[in-house]
């Protein structure tokens, strides 16, 4: 059981995030002083200090949650043995869920985990080892199961899968996705197309298939293509 002071701590510290939160939606990530987070999070400046030396360090808290956040999804809605393709949206849209909560923060978060400034590249480092560290326990684990080949360059399949969620979050940032649930059938699709290949989502009939084509042609159509 926590005591009370750092019971306390935790509250205060949620309560300066959360703040930022609030202001970098309303003004914008650069234009917020630490000083404003102080007075909305009600601390003195001091304190919010004691907590948090930049705005970038908060932002890495928020990451830390991200994945804490991502992670217990995955272990909430599926077993260790659930098909690879359910683990890893489990996974992948769990983080998607929790960055779209708040549009300035998922901005910051896509820029901050791709290009680093000197500043945060220790903390982004270490949040990257956690992620591919989950996602090889994952991926691992399929391997045993038969369910990707042996030869399978671990690596090369993790920088696939990045990919993807990185997109499938820019599709929600483009507005070429509108929802969730969409984001979530974009994304399963892409993954079968990566586990199984080019024509993975040829074989998928049913309603899968229909989702898949209705988010297509509204794409299609969005972009004046001709595919």
């Amino acid at each position: 059981m926590i005591g009370i002071r750092e019971k306390k701590k935790q509250q205060t510290r949620k309560a300066i995030i959360d703040s930022a939160i609030k202001l970098f939606t309303k003004k914008g990530f650069e234009q917020t002083r630490m000083e404003e987070l102080a007075r909305a999070a009600g601390v003195g400046k001091s304190t919010i200090y004691g907590y948090f030396k930049t705005k970038d360090e908060i932002f890495l808290a928020f990451c830390d949650a991200e994945l804490d956040f991502a992670f217990s999804e995955l272990d909430r809605k599926i077993d260790e043995n659930a098909p690879l393709v359910d683990q890893l949206v489990a996974q992948m849209m769990g983080q998607i869920t929790y960055v779209t909560k708040n549009r300035e923060f998922g901005r910051i978060f896509v820029r901050e985990m791709a290009f680093p400034g000197d500043d945060a590249m220790q903390k982004t480092s270490d949040l990257d080892k956690r992620y591919i560290g989950k996602l090889g326990e994952v991926l691992g684990a399929a391997q045993k199961r038969g369910e990707l080949p042996e030869k399978t360059d671990m690596l090369l399949m993790m920088a696939h899968l990045h990919a993807l969620y990185l997109m499938v979050l820019s599709t929600l940032y483009t507005g070429d996705v509108t929802s969730l649930e969409n984001a979530e059938i974009l994304l399963r699709s892409l993954v079968l197309q990566t586990l199984h290949g080019p024509a993975a989502m040829a074989d998928i009939q049913g309603q899968a298939s229909q989702q898949w084509d209705s988010i297509k042609q509204t794409f299609i159509e969005r972009h004046n293509l001709e595919l």
